[in-house]
């Protein structure tokens, strides 16, 4: 029996690393592999559904299931995954010094969809009291211009979100003191390039993520794998067989993450890094999978619902393919 061809679209992460290089290959499965940055892959997916398999923003997946229009279907594959304190930038023209002054101030982010900013705008809202709706939102490039919303935005009246100017940037705007705040996935330019006007709005992110981990057992997620679904019902097993290739592509990463002989990445202590991840979080501290992610699923879509992006509130269960809820037993 031949197999399928599938093109799945992805960056290239160690997580992956063994479905590009064929070290692992799904059952059932020819899998052309393509290596793209995922503001590509998301824009090319979500405007023209080029690829039969891709790397997804886990808001904008939900933006079209709230809507009513499920052109994918999810895989519980979390191929991001990011604590967003440390992307919290504010202008030194701003007054801000603690969370809860931003509140009433001008933020400016890429996209009010993206999956980032819901988790810093529900996070600021449950940690420091922060309502979603006080700011006032500027939305476009951060470093280009011309960057617009990829799906359309249907909000409710006490959310302000305004495009920036054709020839403005928000990276250039957090340096004038255009705008109080940047959310953004992107560390922008100007934090590097003027760390004297630009800086992280908590001044040790890391520590404050930890934080927040071990009270909120919250590592929050940024991206899934979804599939087209008029290719997913005519062949329903595509979903376990690539569920099954992530999953062994990941453990393959998870041992090379720990061989000291000769180290995996450029990080001079990858090992000990490492150990204290896996003393903090687990020895599996980034599971894909429904049950041990559930509650960090149900709480992004309480923000996605409380910040208008879902019009009903979604469960874990609307996301995601069944099959992969469960597996066989021996």
């Amino acid at each position: 029996m031949s197999k399928i061809d599938l093109t799945l679209a992805c960056m290239d992460y160690d997580r992956t690393r063994a479905l590009i290089d064929g070290r692992v290959r799904p059952e059932g499965i020819d899998l052309n592999y393509l290596s793209l940055p995922v503001e590509e892959i998301f824009f090319r997916m979500l405007r023209g559904g080029e690829f039969d398999a891709a790397e997804m923003s886990l808001s904008s997946y939900c933006m079209l299931l709230a809507r009513g229009t499920p052109e994918f279907v999810a895989l519980p594959i979390f191929t991001s995954r990011c604590f967003r304190h440390g992307c919290i930038f504010v202008s030194a023209k701003s007054s801000i010094e603690t969370p809860q002054q931003l509140a009433g101030k001008k933020i400016g982010i890429p996209e009010y969809q993206m999956t980032a900013p819901v988790w810093i705008r529900g996070m600021l809202a449950d940690e420091y009291g922060v309502d979603p709706a006080s700011p006032s939102y500027f939305t476009g490039g951060q470093e280009e211009t011309g960057r617009t919303e990829k799906l359309k935005l249907d909000l409710p009246a006490r959310i302000k979100v305004t495009p920036i100017g054709a020839t403005q940037t928000l990276s250039r705007m957090l340096l004038e003191g255009e705008i109080d705040a940047l959310y953004s996935a992107r560390v922008p330019s100007s934090f590097y390039s003027h760390p004297d006007e630009v800086r992280r709005l908590f001044s040790d992110p890391m520590s404050t993520e930890q934080d927040y981990f071990l009270r909120t057992d919250i590592f929050p997620i940024m991206h899934v794998v979804v599939l087209r679904r008029s290719l997913y019902e005519r062949h329903r097993w595509i979903a376990q067989s690539l569920c099954k290739a992530f999953v062994e592509a990941q453990r393959l990463a998870y041992a090379a993450l720990l061989v000291n002989a000769s180290l995996a990445t450029m990080l001079p202590w990858q090992i000990i890094q490492v150990e204290d991840v896996m003393a903090l979080m687990d020895a599996e501290w980034w599971p894909y999978g429904v049950d041990r992610n559930r509650h960090v699923i149900e709480t992004f879509l309480r923000y996605h619902h409380e910040q208008g992006l879902s019009k009903r509130l979604l469960t874990p269960e609307d996301l995601f393919a069944p099959e992969t809820f469960e597996t066989f037993k021996i």
